[in-house]
Parts: C-alpha cells; structure tokens; sequence
C-alpha cells in the first residue's frame, strides 16, 4: 500500500497492541518515522518501538 507517508512522521497512539501495533508497522514499513504512543502496557509499548528501530 502506498500512502506517501515515506519520511513523514506519524503518530500512533495505543501502538502497545492490537491495530495500534499492526498500524505502526505498516506506518514504518512504508518509510514513516513512527512515534510510539501508549497508556498502558509500557514493556510492550517498547517492544514494538524497538522492533520499529527505535528505542
């Protein structure tokens, strides 16, 4: 899917789980910088942040 999102930043809140997680991967799939936003579910949060390449 192109969304013209390459080298755009994008937030993604809820992105510790579920379609959150999924959106962010597409997001940085497509060359985004993806910002990881959560309430809860910290460890996760990071993982999927990490899995992203970031911290």
């Amino acid at each position: 899917m192109e969304t013209g999102l390459s080298g755009k930043g994008v937030l993604v809140t809820g992105a510790s789980g579920g379609i959150g997680a999924a959106c962010a991967r597409a997001f940085a799939a497509e060359g985004a910088r993806v910002a990881v936003h959560y309430h809860r579910g910290e460890a996760r949060a990071r993982d999927v942040a990490a899995e992203l390449g970031g911290a």
